[in-house]
C-alpha cells in the first residue's frame, strides 16, 4: 500500500495549568490559532474533551485518544504546563511524541507563555528516558511552522507503523549477495517489523493460477501507458503482466507492506522473462519493492513511502568520480523519475541488457532533478542510515536498462569508501527532492547511527 496516502489521525493534547499563570488570554489566542492551522492540514485531528493538567486528567485524555485510535500525538503548552506529566505520558505513549512550542507575545514587558521553555524541559526529560520525540517551534500560521509540523507527524507515524510492518521475502537473496539477506530477529529487535519468507515455488504457483481474463485486462492497462517497444513486442506483454499480477497478489493476499524478490538466476529460465518491468510499475504505484532479495532495500523503500517522499528507485552504484555517481540497474526504475515517454531517454519496454529476454523498463533518470541518495541497512547486528543530496545530470553516455548520473554535494569517492567499511550493501535508494536532513531525523527517532 502507499502508506503516505493512508489517513493519519493525530491527537492534539493541550497541557493546561491548575492555577492561572503567565498571560492566559495570550495562551487562549494561541490555542485558537493552532486549531485554525490544524484545520488546513492534510491530517485528521482529534482533541480530547479536556486539558491535561495533572496525572488523573492526563490519563483520561489519553484514554479518549486511545478510543479514537490516533496514529500520532502532539502536545502543546501555550502557557507552560506541568513537566511532571512527561514521565506518565512516556509510559502511556511509547512512540515518538511531538512537542509544539508557540511564540511569546511580541509586545509588553511580561513573559507571556514560556512555551518553548516548557517544551525544552519535556525534551530534556524524554531524552534522558530514551524516549523519541520531535520539536516544532513557531507561529501556527507560518508556512515554515506548518512544514515542521507535517514532517514531525510523518516521522512519528513512520516509527510507530514500522513496528507493524510485514516484510515479504520471495526466494531469498541472489547468489553471493549475502549482505542483502534478511535476519528476521535483528530486523524485529531494531524496528519491530516482521519477516515472512516465501519460496519461488510459491511464486510460480501464483503466476500459474492467474486467469487469462485477469492477464488480458492488465495487458490492456499496459498498452494504455503508450510505452514504445525497443526490441520487444506486444506478444511479450502477457507474461510480463502475469509476473506483475503475481507479485501484486503477494502484497494483497499476504498483507505485505514491503516485498523483495530473488529474480535471478532462476526467473528468466523458468518464466522466459525478467520481472523488472513489473517491478518498475509496482514502484510507481507506491509499493515498497526490492530486487535481488534486498530485504533492507525494500524496508528502506517503505520508509520513503511512509514519509511521503515519493517513489523510490533501488539502484546500483556503478561508478563515480570526485563529483558524480553513475546510477544504473537492470531496468526497474519508476517512470515518474525518468525522462518523459517519447523523449530521448524516455521509458520503453526492452529486453534485458545481458540475458536477452524481456521485459525491463529501459529509461534514463530525468536530468535537472534534485535527488537524495540514501540507504538503510544492517551490519554487526544493528542498523545504519546514510543520505546525501545532489542533482541529476544528462548522462555522459547511453547505457542499456536504467541509466542516471547525479552530481553530489559531497566527494563520492570518500563517501563510497566510508560506506564500504560500514558494510553497506551495493544498492542505494534514489528519491526525488532533497531529504537528507529529514532522513537523519528519522535515524535519530529510530536510535540508529548515521554515516
Amino acid at each position: 500500500m502507499n502508506t503516505a496516502n493512508s489517513k493519519i489521525k493525530v491527537g492534539v493534547v493541550f497541557l493546561g495549568r491548575r492555577r492561572p499563570g503567565f498571560d492566559m488570554e495570550w495562551g487562549k489566542q494561541m490555542e485558537a490559532r493552532v486549531r485554525g492551522s490544524l484545520a488546513k492540514s492534510d491530517f485528521e485531528f482529534f482533541e480530547p474533551s479536556e486539558k491535561a493538567v495533572d496525572d488523573p486528567s492526563l490519563r483520561r485524555v489519553m484514554a479518549e485518544c486511545e478510543a479514537q485510535k490516533i496514529d500520532a500525538l502532539v502536545l502543546l503548552q501555550t502557557t507552560m504546563g506541568d513537566a511532571r506529566l512527561s514521565q506518565t505520558l512516556a509510559q502511556l505513549w511509547p512512540d515518538p511524541l511531538i512537542l509544539w512550542a508557540t511564540p511569546e507575545k511580541p509586545d509588553g514587558d511580561m513573559i507571556s507563555s514560556c512555551s518553548l521553555v516548557g517544551a525544552h524541559c519535556w525534551a530534556s526529560v524524554l531524552r534522558q528516558m530514551g524516549h523519541a520525540f520531535e520539536v516544532v517551534y513557531g507561529d501556527p500560521d507560518a508556512a515554515e511552522t506548518q512544514k515542521q509540523f507535517s514532517e514531525a507527524v510523518r516521522l512519528a507515524i513512520t516509527v510507530r507503523r514500522l513496528k507493524k510492518v510485514r516484510l515479504g521475502i520471495i526466494g531469498g537473496q541472489a547468489p553471493g549477495y549475502f549482505a542483502m539477506s534478511p535476519d528476521p530477529f535483528v530486523i524485529h529487535r531494531a524496528t519491530g517489523a516482521q519477516v515472512q519468507s516465501f519460496s519461488l515455488i510459491d511464486f510460480s504457483n501464483a503466476v500459474n493460477e492467474l486467469t487469462a481474463e485477469a492477464v488480458a485486462a492488465d495487458v490492456a492497462k499496459v498498452k494504455a501507458l503508450g510505452l514504445p517497444h525497443k526490441d520487444t513486442t506486444d506478444d511479450d506483454l502477457p507474461m510480463s503482466s502475469r509476473l506483475y499480477l503475481a507479485i501484486k497478489s503477494f502484497f494483497e493476499n499476504e498483507n505485505l507492506d514491503a516485498l523483495t524478490i530473488r529474480e535471478w538466476p532462476e526467473m528468466p529460465n523458468v518464466f522466459g522473462q525478467w520481472p523488472y518491468f513489473a517491478v518498475a510499475r509496482l514502484a510507481d504505484e507506491g509499493r515498497a519493492i526490492g530486487i535481488e532479495g534486498d530485504a533492507d532495500g525494500a524496508l528502506g523503500a517503505w520508509l520513503v513511502e511512509s514519509l511521503g517522499l515519493g517513489r523510490c528507485y533501488l539502484s546500483d552504484w556503478l561508478e563515480h568520480d570526485d563529483k558524480t555517481i553513475t546510477l544504473w540497474h537492470g531496468g526497474a526504475a519508476p517512470m515518474s523519475l525518468c525522462e518523459p515517454v517519447g523523449k530521448p531517454g524516455g521509458p520503453q519496454i526492452a529486453k534485458h541488457f545481458n540475458i536477452k529476454k524481456p521485459a525491463v523498463m529501459e529509461a534514463t533518470l530525468r536530468a535537472g532533478m534534485p535527488v537524495t541518495i540514501y540507504r538503510f541497512w544492517r551490519c554487526d547486528g544493528k542498523y545504519f542510515l546514510t543520505a546525501r543530496e545532489g542533482e541529476t545530470l544528462k548522462p555522459k553516455r547511453h547505457l542499456m536498462a536504467t541509466n542516471g548520473l547525479a552530481k553530489m554535494n559531497c566527494d563520492p569517492r570518500e563517501w563510497f569508501e566510508e560506506l564500504c567499511h560500514a558494510g553497506m550493501p551495493h544498492h542505494v535508494a534514489v528519491i526525488g527532492g532533497h531529504h537528507a536532513a529529514l532522513l537523519e531525523r528519522l535515524a535519530r527517532a529510530l536510535n540508529i547511527q548515521t554515516i
